[in-house]
């Protein structure tokens, strides 16, 4: 199975995967050439994300493709299918879970600027969460501050908070009881984010859901596992956190 995301964020999702099925061989890309996909058009992503699946699925044929990353997931996820024969599993924000849970009936998507202003996630808000005021946070840095923290850099609480403050709302129409972490890059920082948060919410994450639909999928071809970056200079740079997180080999994949 290969689980693909612009940087470190699908190791929420490659967890998930381990817990529910230890043994399940997975190929990790992580676009770090393309991070952060914050930062570039729709239009760019699309492209970047359809040459990245040729190049993938020129070496490994047949493969499901896990989309571990909220914004290629909104933005991608259709064309893709539309245009490659194998299994793509996207990854949707836990608007429907939130929703559910709610007991203030007030909740916020924290994402990434794409992803919170993606007509999909208005789609998803719209036909699981009409009965809530929910509110959209496109976190300008927040992914680029969870990648930094998980290669070993410091960033301070103050940063922490002022990136997410906006996040939570107290106001004559309710107050925020809980997060939906729309970035798969969150998760792995969510000790991080409760310790600086303005008071204690419920933090909601679509990892578990994501393993379970794509481990429903038969008769997966099993890929050789590793890690795979897609900038040279990056090799050594991420091999400590993916030897880390259960990955054996790391090299480079580029795109010409």
């Amino acid at each position: 199975m290969i689980v693909l995301d612009s940087g470190l964020g699908g190791i929420s999702v490659v967890r998930a995967l381990r817990h529910a099925q230890p043994a399940l061989p997975i190929t990790y890309v992580a676009d770090t050439a393309g991070f952060p996909y914050g930062e570039r058009s729709a239009q760019a992503i699309t492209a970047r994300a359809h040459a990245l699946v040729q190049l993938l699925l020129n070496r490994y044929p047949a493969s499901p493709i896990v989309l571990a990353c909220n914004t290629l997931s909104t933005l991608c996820l259709e064309p893709l299918r539309a245009a490659f024969d194998v299994p793509f599993v996207g990854t949707v924000p836990a608007v429907k879970t939130a929703a559910q849970q709610s007991i203030s009936r007030r909740f916020t998507l924290l994402a990434t600027p794409n992803t919170a202003t993606s007509s999909y996630s208005r789609e998803l808000i719209a036909q699981f969460a009409s009965s809530c005021v929910v509110d959209t946070y496109g976190a300008p840095h927040l992914a680029h501050m969870a990648e930094a923290m998980m290669l070993g850099d410091t960033v301070s609480d103050d940063a922490l908070l002022s990136e997410l403050a906006p996040a939570f709302i107290d106001d004559a129409r309710g107050k925020t009881d809980s997060i939906v972490l729309g970035c798969t890059h969150y998760p792995l920082i969510r000790e991080a984010l409760m310790r600086v948060a303005p008071w204690p919410i419920t933090w909601i994450d679509s990892g578990s859901a994501i393993a379970k639909r794509a481990l429903s999928l038969t008769d997966i071809p099993l890929t050789p596992a590793g890690a795979y970056v897609t900038a040279n200079a990056d090799v050594e740079r991420y091999r400590n956190v993916f030897v880390r997180e259960g990955f054996e080999t790391v090299a480079a994949i580029t795109l010409s």
